[in-house]
C-alpha cells in the first residue's frame, strides 16, 4: 500500500477499474454480488453491510451443527438479538438474505433420510416461513429468503433429499424458497453432486479459492465446467476479497476481469460475483467502499 501512495495515478486507475467492474455487475440482468456475513465480529452488523449498496445478496453463515439432534448457529460472536430486524431492513432494500448451512470446522452430517427431513423441518420452522411450538426462532419473526448449501466435510448422502424437502415448502409459502449451493471449484464436488442433480438450485457459487491449485491455475476453465454442467442455474464466480483470506487464490480486480469475467459474462447463465467475505471486503475495499 505504501508504494501505491507514492503513485496516485495507480490508485486512480485501480479505483476507476473497480468502479467500472462494480457498475457492470450491478447492471440489469446477470451481475449480482453476493457476500458472506457472520464470520468475523469486526465486520460490522448485517444492516451496515446492506447499507453499503454493494451487495444484492447477503448470506448469513453458518448453521454449523446439524444431523445429530443438535443445531448450532455460529455467527462468530455477533449478538443474535437485532439480526432479525436487520434481515427485514435488508429485504426492504431489495436485498436477498440467505442462511448458509455447513461451513468449515462445524459438526454436521446427514446420516439418514430422517435426519434430512428433520433438518428441513427445523430450517422451515426456525428460519423460514414456518413456526412450531418448541422450536425457537433465533431471528424472531424475520424470514430468510432461502438456504445455501456450503457442505465442506462429512458424508455426501441425503443432501438431495434435504433439497427436495425444502423445495417442497414453496407450496406453503407461495413465493418459493431460494436454494443455492457453494461448491469447491474442482468439478464435480462429490459432496453436492446428488443435491445439484435435483435441478432445484437457483444459483451455484463456485469457490475459486480454498487450496485447490487446479482451479487457481486455470480459473475460467474450472468455472466454465460448472456453467456448462448446470445451464438452468445462475453460476457465480466466488473470490476472496483480500490476500489475507487466501493469498494463493486472491485475484486483483484486473486479473479477475481478464482471467475470468470477460469470458464468463458472455455466458447466458453467468450470475455475478460471490465475495468471501464481508470482513475482508470491508478491510480491503474489494467491492464495497465502506
Amino acid at each position: 500500500m505504501a508504494s501505491l501512495r507514492r503513485h496516485p495515478c495507480l490508485l486512480f486507475l485501480l479505483a476507476l477499474l473497480l468502479s467500472q467492474l462494480t457498475a457492470g455487475l450491478a447492471a440489469t440482468g446477470p451481475g449480482d454480488i453476493a457476500v458472506y456475513w457472520g464470520r468475523h465480529k469486526d465486520e460490522g452488523t448485517l444492516r451496515e453491510a446492506c447499507d453499503t449498496g454493494a451487495y444484492t445478496t447477503v448470506i448469513i453463515s453458518f448453521l454449523s451443527a446439524f444431523g445429530h439432534g443438535t443445531y448450532t448457529l455460529d455467527l462468530s460472536g455477533h449478538p443474535v438479538a437485532g439480526v432479525g430486524d436487520d434481515i427485514k431492513y435488508c429485504q426492504s432494500k431489495g436485498i436477498l438474505v440467505l442462511l448458509s448451512i455447513g461451513g468449515q470446522g462445524g459438526e454436521y452430517w446427514l446420516p439418514s433420510s430422517q435426519s434430512a427431513a428433520d433438518l428441513a423441518d427445523y430450517l422451515w420452522n426456525a428460519f423460514l416461513a414456518g413456526g412450531s411450538a418448541g422450536i425457537p426462532r433465533p431471528f424472531g419473526d424475520a424470514q430468510v429468503n432461502g438456504v445455501d448449501f456450503f457442505i465442506d466435510q462429512g458424508a455426501t448422502e441425503h443432501y438431495d433429499e434435504l433439497a427436495r424437502r425444502l423445495y417442497g415448502y414453496k407450496y406453503y409459502r407461495g413465493g418459493g424458497i431460494t436454494l443455492t449451493a457453494t461448491p469447491r471449484c474442482a468439478y464435480p464436488d462429490n459432496r453436492l453432486a446428488a443435491a445439484l442433480a435435483t435441478g432445484l438450485f437457483n444459483r451455484i457459487h463456485v469457490r475459486m479459492f480454498g487450496g485447490d491449485l487446479q482451479c487457481e491455475w486455470g480459473q475460467f476453465d474450472s468455472w466454465n465446467k460448472w456453467a456448462a454442467a448446470y445451464p438452468g442455474s445462475r453460476v457465480f464466480v466466488g473470490v476472496v476479497a483480500s490476500p489475507e483470506a487466501d493469498k494463493d487464490a486472491y485475484l486483483f480486480q484486473k486479473d479477475l476481469y481478464y482471467g475470468i469475467l470477460q469470458f464468463a459474462e458472455k455466458l447466458p447463465n453467468y450470475g455475478g460475483l460471490m465475495i468471501w467475505d464481508r470482513y475482508y471486503d470491508k478491510k480491503n475495499h474489494y467491492i464495497s467502499s465502506s
